[in-house]
């Protein structure tokens, strides 16, 4: 029973959604701006990168406190970091109130695997950003990372249940930002490097 209220409470707490909320007080539907996502790069785009980096930590310590606090709620039950975080990153991407249509999970999902393995989340990331430069597009990032955690984080802990969890987040992850694929193909889909540039002179 308390382990089951440990990942009720983590997925509410992945339900709030801070780039709602600023859009909320800005008084500007993201939805039918920039990205048209609910999170941190479609909160740069309209409000700023102090907005968005805000929006990106969020979403990132949702997951990771939702990690940390089941482990200690339910130190005995195996698994249950990977759990709570896994239902911290589909209150994200599926918030009741928002009829389950919420943010696409990228920073929710790298603060679960921040959360499991510092130095896989290093590793993933690093990979992940090295791709997202030569390929020119984001959709790199989640794609890599969502294919590889379950790989990775299966062979280390030897649990194919451990493996089929993060198999099933991580092809949600997967899921969330195919779209972004296809934009990608049709050059549509923001490019990252001129991205980078845009900010540097903008500082």
């Amino acid at each position: 029973m308390k382990a089951l209220s440990c990942l009720i409470m983590s997925y509410l707490f992945g339900c709030v959604n801070p780039a709602l909320i600023i859009s909320k007080i800005k008084k500007k539907n993201i939805r039918e701006s920039g990205t048209g996502n609910l999170g941190a790069t479609n909160v740069m785009l309209n409000f700023g990168k102090g907005f968005g980096a805000l929006v990106m930590v969020f979403d990132i310590l949702k997951a990771v406190i939702a990690v940390h606090v089941a482990r200690i709620i339910c130190p005995s039950v195996r698994l249950i970091g990977l759990l709570a975080g896994t239902c911290a990153v589909l209150g994200h991407m599926f918030p009741f109130y928002l009829k389950f249509k919420g943010g696409k999970g990228l920073a929710s999902f790298g603060g679960l695997v921040l959360a499991l393995d510092p130095a896989t989340f290093l590793t993933l990331l690093v990979l992940g950003l090295t791709l997202m430069l030569i390929v020119n597009y984001s959709y790199v990032m989640p794609f890599s990372a969502g294919a590889l955690f379950p790989v990775i984080y299966g062979i280390k802990t030897g649990s194919t249940a451990a493996f089929m969890i993060s198999a099933f987040i991580g092809g949600l992850i997967i899921y969330k930002h195919y779209e972004n694929r296809g934009k990608a193909r049709r050059g549509e889909d923001l490019k990252i490097r001129e991205t980078f540039k845009q900010m540097i002179k903008r500082r």
